[in-house]
């Protein structure tokens, strides 16, 4: 049987296609630092009820950030399953909750949890969806009325980019067969 590859679109801002997760995830934190992403999600986040237009001056920025965003989330979705044959290095414990970042000390010791948990709560499309609708409302000068839940894609989104960085910095290794069972 053959496998469905996913594409995880990476032309529009890395400028080619990445066919590999851990590349698309390589690639991603090589176009911008974490900081920068947090950045402009939050930036975008705030003007979502504004009557302003976010990065007025240059909105083609915003767009090449929702496309990064769109192929990390990709990533992410496919990294919740990834915990039963992979595992994060062993760090010898934080040694403040600075370093925990958005993620606490469980999900700081095993970070798939993160993508696990993400996606237990929300689908792929409802965090697609969500980062769209912030991409599109703080782009725009209208301010609209909506029922639906931004708070927490937003905040499972920082806790994955977060935890993403966290097994770029520390590396992930293969589990043997002998510590599978």
């Amino acid at each position: 049987m053959k496998k469905n590859r996913i594409s995880f679109e990476s032309i529009f801002w890395a400028g080619h296609e990445i066919k590999s997760s851990s590349q698309v995830l390589e690639a991603f934190f090589d176009f911008a630092h974490l900081d920068c992403y947090k950045e402009i999600l939050c930036e975008a986040f705030l003007y979502v009820h504004k009557k302003k237009v976010y990065k007025k001056d240059y909105p083609g920025q915003v767009i090449v950030f929702y496309t990064a965003l769109r192929s990390f989330l990709k990533v992410c979705f496919l990294l919740q399953y990834k915990n039963k044959k992979w595992k994060v290095k062993k760090l010898f414990g934080c040694k403040s909750k600075l370093h925990l970042a958005s993620l606490t000390k469980e999900e700081y010791e095993n970070p798939f949890l993160v993508f696990q948990r993400a996606f237990a709560e929300k689908t792929i499309d409802e965090f697609e969806f969500f980062l769209f609708e912030v991409i599109h409302l703080s782009l725009s000068r209208c301010t609209e009325e909506f029922d639906y839940d931004l708070i927490t894609p937003y905040i499972y989104l920082i806790k994955m980019l977060d935890a993403s960085q966290l097994m770029r910095e520390r590396g992930i290794e293969k589990i043997k067969n002998k510590e599978r069972s």
